[in-house]
């Protein structure tokens, strides 16, 4: 988003999580190894970082995607938004779209050979071909574009609100929507979005926090707080924000970085006692 705005959100409780890595970051399992009883706070994780990557401080990051060994990312702002094949070992951009100076870019996926781009409040996803680039359709929706990534099924979008929309991809009509809640309160600012080994990762915008969440029920699992990854002096101005998720599924590596910062992270995520 082009604004910072204050967000309240529901302090997460410092317990136990047992995930061992992102890499087997597995739903049932975390479940059932800490239950969480009704009305309880999703507990929090830390990170350690595997790598750095150098990424483009002048990429306004909206979307992040790692598909087939190769890393996509859109960028948002008004004249400014875009589409992007990225090399992840030095940041160089292989190939690039720009949006119309009209649409602010936002969230993206890649479903099958094709890529939906979501815009802010031009109420439009644009649809594209993953390898060219070149246009391939579009589709209108109610309400702003924020985050997108899919399950395999549907795609999975986000709008600013605690909501979550389940969308037909070749359609991209509603199937269904659930609230994202913690403690039984909703999670809003929902942005950019993951799906992970059956969860749905999502940042919160203006915040250091990715949740973790149950796609079918919306309940928040488990919070990773990312606070101090990037340094104060590396974010060059407020809206330097944390915003940008993609997950390597066949490597099991988990990136993250955001707005206008000059690097991208491997991370795994690490319990806290």
């Amino acid at each position: 988003m082009p604004l910072r705005l204050s967000l309240g959100i529901v302090s997460a409780l410092a317990v136990s999580v047992l995930v061992a890595g992102v890499a087997r970051v597995d739903t049932a399992a975390a479940v059932s190894q800490s239950p969480l009883r009704a009305g309880s706070a999703a507990p929090t994780a830390g990170y350690r970082v595997v790598h750095t990557y150098p990424h483009d401080r002048d990429a306004y990051t909206q979307g992040l995607e790692f598909v087939d060994g190769a890393l996509f990312e859109s960028t948002g702002l008004n004249g400014r938004s875009s589409i992007r094949k990225v090399q992840l070992e030095t940041g160089r951009v292989l190939r690039r779209r720009d949006v119309p100076q009209a649409h602010f870019g936002e969230g993206i996926t890649i479903w099958r050979s094709r890529m939906f781009e979501l815009t802010w409040q031009s109420h439009v996803a644009f649809v594209y071909d993953s390898e060219s680039f070149e246009p391939r359709g579009s589709f209108a929706y109610t309400g702003e574009g924020w985050g997108l990534t899919h399950d395999g099924t549907s795609l999975i979008m986000s709008d600013g609100t605690a909501d979550l929309r389940f969308l037909d991809p070749t359609t991209f009509q509603e199937r269904r929507r659930v609230r994202v809640t913690d403690a039984a309160r909703p999670v809003s600012s929902l942005n950019e979005l993951e799906y992970v080994n059956g969860q749905v990762f999502a940042n919160v915008w203006t915040t250091d926090r990715i949740a973790r969440i149950d796609p079918q029920t919306g309940r928040v699992l488990g919070w990773i707080d990312l606070a101090g990854l990037l340094s104060a002096r590396d974010r060059v101005n407020g809206d330097a924000v944390l915003n940008g998720i993609a997950y390597d599924e066949k490597g099991a590596r988990l990136f993250v970085t955001g707005k206008l910062w000059p690097s991208l992270f491997e991370i795994t995520i690490v319990p806290r006692p």
